[in-house]
């Protein structure tokens, strides 16, 4: 299946995950097209000052591709730089929050994988 990004559903969230500022999802595909159990396979766009709130991840893994701009990972406590071709693997009921503290769009490639 090809799906080009004017046939991608968009939707935007405020406040995503109580963080800050509003976040632009474009989803690449629907859980339901998905042969395992997924909950997102979208794009994600946070503008600079906003943020995904810290939250966790019991009984699936999240991953992160990081595409462009800067931001700031907190993963159980640690904070770490994420820049333009990082990969961020979180799950396992870890914790984890998202912060453009860069000057231009962070967007970065979500897909969560749901546990048997």
């Amino acid at each position: 299946m090809i799906r080009s990004p004017d046939a991608m559903a968009t939707e935007v969230r405020d406040q995503m995950r109580g963080g800050q500022g509003r976040i632009t999802v474009q989803h690449y595909f629907a859980p339901a097209e998905f042969g395992a159990r997924m909950r997102l396979c979208a794009r994600l766009t946070i503008p600079p000052g906003a943020s995904i709130g810290e939250h966790d991840h019991a009984r699936e893994d999240e991953i992160y591709l990081v595409l462009s701009g800067t931001g700031m990972v907190q993963e159980n406590g640690a904070h770490t730089r994420v820049n333009a071709g990082d990969a961020v693997l979180t799950g396992k009921g870890g914790r984890h929050a998202v912060v453009n503290d860069g000057s231009v769009p962070l967007v970065i490639a979500a897909i969560i994988i749901l546990y048997p």
